[in-house]
């Protein structure tokens, strides 16, 4: 399972972005993107701003869950109190999505039967996984807390802290 996280800010800009591997089950944490997908995840995760808008006034959770989903990607979605938000793309198989072909319709589950029940990938819209997802924004929304009240940090900067970045490397191999 590959995830690309960012977070962008109240103008829509990105101001923080990485992506990673899984962990478990003997994952080694590289992200397994194709070429192509390294830069349809911006888009994706951009085109799923409209979503989020739409979302946000429908409850008073900051953890929006799935928000959006794009042939073999599911992004995830939360919201901080200064509506900077915190978007969570994951591709359970990064091979499966061919993002040059649209013609075909998506297959609904992911192409390879070698996947565990008992990996997040398995089933990206199960409760398990959704309580990841949100146990690593949490940690990750901790963190940035701390960085923003930094008092040389000026809001819709681009952070480019070292500390905040293992900060969220941690919290994804601990949660993802």
């Amino acid at each position: 399972m590959s995830y690309y996280f960012t977070i962008i800010g109240t103008r829509d800009n990105p101001l923080f972005e990485i992506d990673f591997g899984t962990h478990k089950l003997g994952g080694d944490g590289v992200a397994r993107f194709r070429d192509e997908a390294k830069h349809m995840n911006q888009f994706i995760v951009h085109a799923a701003l409209d979503m989020v808008e739409e979302a946000q006034w429908m409850g008073k959770d900051l953890y929006l869950r799935r928000v959006d989903t794009f042939q073999n990607n599911h992004v995830h979605c939360f919201l901080t109190g200064g509506n900077v938000k915190f978007m969570l793309l994951m591709n359970p198989d990064p091979t499966a999505s061919s993002y040059a072909s649209y013609r075909s319709p998506p297959p609904s589950r992911p192409s390879t039967a070698r996947q565990s029940a008992s990996m997040l990938a398995a089933n990206p819209s199960s409760q398990a996984t959704e309580d990841a997802v949100r146990q690593f924004m949490l940690e990750v929304y901790e963190a940035w807390l701390k960085c923003i009240m930094n008092p040389f940090y000026q809001v819709n900067n681009v952070v480019t802290s070292p500390i905040f970045r293992g900060r969220v490397a941690t919290a994804a191999k601990k949660y993802l």
